[in-house]
């Protein structure tokens, strides 16, 4: 697993692109900078690592586009030592952004290829989540709440209850792309035990969040 000064580079235009679009994050951008992405894809699509895209992985499912990546987290507003949930681990590039961050992450994917692929590549390149979970995102994970905030990775048609019900009370950020075919990237701020600020962010792609289908 090579990581040369040439990939060191690609990653360094491709976070000039990114911040071009509007990421202003000075954390994330330099998250984006270090993980190396060619390595959570297949070999021969190394050209691909570092244009802003996103690209089939294993399972049918898809590694994020780096912008989308970063828009997602920018707006979770991770600090060092936050408590963090993730729904949809794919190729696990969103997971080490989330590391590199400094939060304590627990991640479920429903896919047992990916999660049992994800769960072995993570710690070779240094990343520890606190728990990689197989299991069905739309559970959340009520015996670790309440998280400081929840990343969805994948469309959900209507946003799970049981994913705003673990979040902090006060100040617990949902970020979730809702929608069939294309998605809005949504914002939820909890701000009392029935309260919820809603915030949109326009339109996404993403491959859908699936149902109990293990």
């Amino acid at each position: 697993m090579k990581d040369t000064f040439k990939h060191r580079g690609l990653r360094q235009q491709l976070v000039n692109v990114i911040r071009a679009k509007g990421i202003q994050d000075e954390k994330v951008l330099a998250a984006i900078g270090k993980i190396p992405r060619h390595l959570f894809m297949d070999s021969g699509f190394l050209d691909h690592a570092y244009q802003d895209k996103a690209f089939p992985i294993a399972a049918d499912q898809t590694i994020s586009q780096p912008y989308t990546v970063a828009f997602q987290t920018e707006l979770m507003q991770v600090s060092p030592e936050d408590k963090v949930l993730e729904i949809g681990t794919g190729s696990g590039y969103q997971t080490a952004v989330l590391c590199e961050l400094g939060a304590r992450v627990y991640s479920i994917e429903r896919q047992q290829e990916l999660f049992k692929k994800t769960s072995k590549f993570l710690p070779k390149l240094g990343y520890r989540a606190k728990k990689l979970i197989f299991g069905d995102g739309y559970k959340g994970l009520p015996d670790e709440a309440p998280f400081d905030s929840i990343i969805v990775t994948a469309g959900a048609p209507f946003v799970p209850k049981p994913l705003l019900s673990q979040l902090k009370v006060d100040g617990g950020r949902l970020v979730i792309p809702v929608g069939d075919d294309v998605q809005v990237m949504t914002l939820f701020i909890r701000k009392g035990p029935k309260e919820f600020e809603q915030h949109e962010f326009g339109e996404f792609r993403f491959v859908p969040l699936l149902e109990d289908r293990n």
